[in-house]
């Protein structure tokens, strides 16, 4: 299989440590939707990342498309969603959150950064959705066990999670407070630390 995108979008990094947990091989492309825009054209014609090129050769783009089908590849014993059906519906939950996050702070982002003038309505719109998002998260977060937050076991909650707030707290230093969501920075500071995670990540690199 082949990954394209950069591993600072959120959403292509929570597809690569899906791909890395999964144990699937697969090529890496650091294509940007913005510099490689014609390369991506040539395979998905809305130029967006992620983009996987799986082994028969279909083109997946969005993450919750490219992540139910590596689900659909694993065993079902080894997905990477809870088995209880309630803590499956809490992890289904915390997925919204965080990947609604990473949503709202790639906004704010492009808001600031692509606009000669940026919306004073939209900036303030989006500050208040992250401070929300955060807020929600970290209750979530605090009365989650330390190791994972649903089964036991890593999964596609404790990814989205970690993605989303390594592009908020990069992106937008300003809005994240370790000593306000104490849970949420321990709880990534933690997951950071894994191999995968280690392996799977990328600074923030600014579009230009």
């Amino acid at each position: 299989m082949i990954l394209i995108g950069q591993y600072d979008s959120p959403f292509v990094r929570r597809v690569g440590l899906a791909l890395t947990l999964y144990g699937h091989a697969f090529e890496h492309r650091p294509w940007s939707s913005f510099g490689d825009v014609e390369k991506l054209i040539a395979l998905n014609p809305l130029a967006r990342v992620p983009t996987l090129v799986t082994d028969p050769g279909d083109v997946l783009t969005d993450s919750h498309v490219i992540l139910a089908y590596l689900d659909g590849l694993a065993a079902p014993e080894a997905v990477l969603m809870p088995a209880d059906p309630d803590d499956r519906r809490r992890a289904l939950r915390v997925i919204g959150l965080a990947t609604g996050l990473g949503d709202v702070a790639v906004s704010l982002f492009y808001e600031m950064r692509l606009h000669v003038e940026a919306s004073d309505l939209l900036v303030g719109r989006r500050r208040r959705q992250i401070a929300g998002g955060l807020a929600a998260l970290e209750e979530v977060s605090a009365a989650a066990p330390e190791a994972a937050l649903f089964g036991g076991r890593l999964g596609h909650a404790d990814i989205a999670l970690a993605a989303a707030l390594r592009f908020v707290r990069e992106a937008h230093p300003d809005l994240f407070d370790a000593a306000a969501h104490p849970s949420l920075a321990a709880r990534t500071a933690r997951l950071e630390a894994l191999p995968a995670f280690q392996a799977i990540s990328q600074a923030f690199i600014p579009p230009n």
